[in-house]
């Protein structure tokens, strides 16, 4: 796997544009073990129900190397729900902000 096909190579990350660094599928998975944010959290972060947790999956995600590809994957799949790429999927569609379970307030909370 060429870790370039994953990385944002737009020179915004950590690493240069044009890095072309290739490893199996074993050594990529340990090189990233320690970059990715989902790798270091609590995996049902990313599957929360609660808004704000939601909302801190996102912001983790903005600090991920492979944000870019990772939203690209999960457009390519239809992701039924989730947060991928510092996204939100319901129902295989990219949502602005999930909303809680139950029914919404009739006044906004002040």
């Amino acid at each position: 796997m060429r870790l370039t096909t994953l990385l944002d190579t737009s020179g915004s990350g950590p690493w240069p544009t044009g890095s072309t660094a290739t490893t199996d599928d074993g050594t990529f998975d340990q090189l990233v073990a320690g970059l990715i944010p989902c790798r270091n959290h609590d995996p049902e972060l990313w599957f929360a129900e609660q808004t704000a947790r939601v909302e801190q999956a996102k912001a983790l995600c903005r600090e991920c190397p492979i944000m870019s590809g990772c939203l690209a994957g999960a457009l390519e799949r239809e992701e039924p729900w989730g947060v991928w790429g510092g996204e939100v999927f319901i129902g295989g569609v990219v949502v602005p902000t999930k909303r809680g379970r139950g029914r919404p307030r009739k006044n906004p909370a002040a």
